[in-house]
């Protein structure tokens, strides 16, 4: 039986919100249509979408078009379509509850106050589906809305940058792994780069540097011909 698994990141859609903190899980789906070599060509169910094999598995990649609020109904609608079971699936969205440049991996749980999942375990009828939330941190004196809906300072975007690198890692990982191996491996350390418990290798840091600098760069074009229309 062909294995397959659903990874779903929220944002809005529209030039005016490229760029912006609540779009971290379209830059983090841009970062691994990338690596995964899948193209986002698609347009149904109410998405950008696009599918192919990683490894031993069917990849399925969606960018909801729905607006944040509206993103259960998209996913529901796929899932539906292909049969899955939440288990299959993963969700990757900002999150201001933890700081800027690290990432927080669950197997299921509540929305939080994130509008998108709350709207996903209303549709869908059920929580237990892993999500990766990429860390956006708060602002003093800013309304929330106001917050997300803005884009980062010059000095909190390296800090993003770095974030959405390690939150495309983790969920490839997944992928692999599975949801226990992944928390274990990503909910951990200083920056929450992920560890396999050996000692530095700098020349194969160096070499992922380069590799994640360029991806970056192929994600900020594709946001800047959105933002061109």
């Amino acid at each position: 039986m062909e294995q397959i698994r659903l990874i779903a990141g929220l944002g809005n859609p529209g030039a005016e919100y490229v760029g912006t903190r609540h779009n971290m899980g379209f830059e983090v789906i841009d970062l691994i249509a990338a690596a995964t070599a899948v193209e986002l060509t698609g347009r149904k169910f109410g998405a950008r979408f696009g599918s192919g094999l990683f490894e031993d598995k069917k990849l399925i990649l969606l960018k909801p078009q729905m607006y944040m609020n509206r993103s259960g109904q998209v996913i529901a609608t796929v899932m539906g379509f292909y049969k899955l079971t939440p288990d299959q699936l993963i969700v990757i969205t900002d999150d201001m509850a933890i700081e800027p440049g690290r990432i927080r991996i669950r197997a299921q749980g509540s929305a939080g106050g994130h509008n998108g999942l709350a709207d996903i375990i209303n549709k869908l009828g059920s929580n237990k589906f892993a999500r990766c939330r990429v860390g956006i941190g708060r602002c003093p004196g800013w309304q929330s809305v106001d917050y997300v809906l803005s884009r980062p300072s010059q000095e909190q975007r390296p800090l993003l940058d770095d974030a959405v690198v390690t939150a495309r890692d983790a969920v490839l990982y997944w992928l692999r792994s599975g949801i226990d191996r992944t928390m274990n491996k990503f909910n951990k350390g200083p920056g929450n780069k992920g560890s396999d418990g050996k000692g530095p290798d700098n020349n194969k840091q160096d070499k992922k540097k380069q590799s994640d600098k360029k991806s970056l760069g192929k994600v900020q074009k594709i946001q800047k011909d959105e933002q061109q229309g």
